[in-house]
């Protein structure tokens, strides 16, 4: 204990600061940054012990694999030119509305991360559509990436993943008080008030950038971008085929392999779907590989996506060592004794809990941070008369959604800058909008000033 703050946050502090320094100051690659971090972290903790297994311990991570397969995937989108097809139905259908293009990724992009849970993974997905649309229909590059950004990073919110670790930990407090459906349809509830949030932030942007529509002489025409692009209509059927599968037979996948099966079916579905999407993708587009239809084409393809997928891939996978490493110092413990000893009120804490989360998503994924002070969180807002289920379910907002978008982690964002060749500064301000309105509704459905109805 260090005055009124324990040792632990300021470890916290100490960490930030070192990123930003190395990131900012010296201006490195992020992955670079989260690599000095590590090291950072273990010399400052002193678990010498952790060093390799926590180094190891994030390739076993599927949730990994699968951001990295739809990094890849999304660069052969725009290498085989099957996303300018989409693009132009997109633009056929809603570039004659003002700000059209970005309504499609608020609600489009927001859909499909629902399927996913994967923000960076699904801004790579389908950022490679919304954000030439919203180019292409009078957006700054910066206001594309930030709302392609803010729409994908909804998945954590209600996509298989983050919610069902704080669902873990809420029955784990509270024994046999909740059932997984009551609480799934609190998790849509606080989704119903983030969309509503995020399309009044669009208005306003899209206002104030006095976006227009896209003239008429240059929208393609609605048959003609349909007969040249159907083929590209289905690579949404072919991601969300496997995953509503997954998610409305799950009895029937159960009776049919067993608990055991089913749990494998969940766990590989994404990984399949991607591998599936990329492989059509290939083959519908195979007349526009740079290289050519063939095995050195392809190879040369695949080998080119590495430019851009290893940087991401690297940050996402430091991030995840550096939180197993706080996991094991038993940081969760120590966080919770701290807030209990503020002796706030409800709104006193709500505050708190919610400027807390937003300063680790600089540094921590939102799994990490649920994993490591869920518990904590949980525990301390029920002691201070805050229902422990609406905490649970503003949980993922607070963690898994808002860490996308807060830099200098902030991997949506960068995957949204990298295909909107945007630069950082011009879209870290707008994206401090979007996460300012974001932090005032977690603080509104925290204090219960926005209703959740259950």
């Amino acid at each position: 204990m260090i005055g009124p703050f324990p040792l632990e946050v300021f470890w916290l502090i100490e960490l930030l600061l070192v990123i930003a320094v190395i990131f900012i100051a010296f201006k490195r690659p992020i992955y670079e940054a989260m690599a000095i971090a590590f090291a950072f972290t273990i010399v400052m903790t002193g678990r010498y012990d952790l060093f390799w297994s926590k180094l190891l311990a994030p390739s076993t991570s599927g949730l990994f694999y699968i951001i990295v397969g739809f990094l890849v995937f999304a660069y052969i989108l725009g290498q085989t030119r099957v996303v300018d097809k989409l693009i132009n139905v997109i633009l056929a259908a809603v570039g004659g509305l003002p700000g059209g293009a970005g309504y499609v990724s608020l609600f489009g992009s927001s859909a499909l991360a629902t399927m996913t849970g994967t923000g960076p993974g699904n801004v790579a997905a389908t950022g490679v559509f919304t954000i030439p649309a919203m180019i292409k229909s009078g957006f700054p590059r910066p206001l594309a990436a930030t709302v392609e950004m803010s729409a994908s990073m909804m998945g954590n919110q209600v996509g298989p993943g983050l919610n069902l670790v704080c669902f873990a930990i809420l029955s784990a407090l509270y024994p046999d008080q909740y059932s997984l459906s009551t609480f799934w349809l609190g998790l849509y509830a606080v989704f119903g008030w983030l969309i509503v949030q995020r399309w009044l932030t669009l208005i306003g942007f899209c206002k104030y950038y006095k976006v227009k529509p896209i003239p008429k002489e240059e929208r393609p025409k609605l048959l003609d971008s349909l007969k040249q692009g159907w083929k590209a209509l289905l690579i949404p059927v072919l991601i969300l085929g496997p995953i509503v599968i997954d998610s409305v037979f799950k009895n029937t996948l159960i009776a049919r392999f067993g608990e055991e099966g089913a749990k494998a079916f969940s766990g590989s579905v994404l990984l399949f779907t991607v591998g599936l999407c990329t492989v059509y993708v290939i083959i519908i587009g195979r007349n526009f590989i740079p290289g050519g239809f063939n095995l050195s084409g392809i190879f040369t393809m695949f080998r080119d996506s590495l430019k851009g997928v290893v940087p991401v891939s690297a940050t996402i996978y430091l991030a995840y060592a550096i939180a197993l490493v706080f996991k094991e110092v038993q940081m969760d413990e120590v966080i919770k004794s701290w807030f209990l000893a503020f002796g706030l009120g409800k709104f006193g804490w709500a505050l708190m809990v919610v400027a807390f989360t937003a300063f680790l998503g600089m540094i921590l994924p939102g799994s990490s941070q649920v994993a490591i002070l869920g518990g904590a969180i949980i525990s301390t807002g029920a002691a201070v008369g805050i229902d422990p289920f609406l905490v649970a379910v503003v949980l993922p907002a607070l963690t898994g959604v808002m860490e996308g978008m807060t830099p200098p982690l902030a991997l949506a964002m960068y995957t949204a800058m990298g295909i909107a060749k945007s630069k950082f500064w011009e879209t870290a301000k707008l994206a401090y909008v979007w996460i300012f309105s974001h932090f005032i509704v977690t603080l509104l459905l925290l204090t219960g000033i926005l209703p959740i109805f259950r």
